[in-house]
């Protein structure tokens, strides 16, 4: 069944998670993330097939999280670069990868790669806070309501 089918159309987590929740779809946004461009690049560094490489690229270009840019090497060929709708899902990332820093650390214990802030150095980590106060949140500090009409 396609991802499209299993999204609820009035639910963004579940519309979201049709197009993320494949395993190479997020670790293809890691590797763009990280700086890789090029097609035989991802596959080099993810051994991943190359169907699935080109069907999991196509995906992303075609939802607009990642778009084709043309360069020139002994012939024409395409990096994949992160739109704005791609750059929004850092903070996704991060938040997935706090969550396995803490609940699913490597066997030694050291994640593959730090996350430093280029101005001051300080270490990178994903906060969900309210949009009025500032405050930091969990999901014990959030109530659920119904969709206001006027936003």
């Amino acid at each position: 069944m396609a991802h499209a089918k299993l999204a609820d159309p009035q639910c963004t987590i579940s519309r979201s998670a049709a197009l993320l929740g494949e395993r190479w779809t997020l670790l293809l946004l890691r590797q763009v993330f990280l700086g890789t461009r090029r097609f035989e690049d991802f596959q080099s560094q993810m051994d991943i097939s190359r169907s699935v490489l080109t069907e999991r690229l196509a995906e992303l270009v075609d939802e607009g999280v990642l778009r084709r840019v043309a360069y020139k090497d002994a012939r024409t060929r395409y990096e994949y670069r992160l739109t704005e709708k791609g750059h929004a899902l850092y903070p996704v990332l991060m938040a997935l990868r706090d969550w396995g820093a803490r609940w699913m650390p490597p066997e030694d214990g050291r994640p593959s790669f730090d996350l430093h802030h280029h101005d001051c150095g300080g270490d990178v980590h994903a906060k969900v806070e309210c949009a009025e106060c500032g405050v930091e949140l969990t999901a014990r500090d959030v109530r659920v309501t119904a969709p206001n009409p006027t936003r």
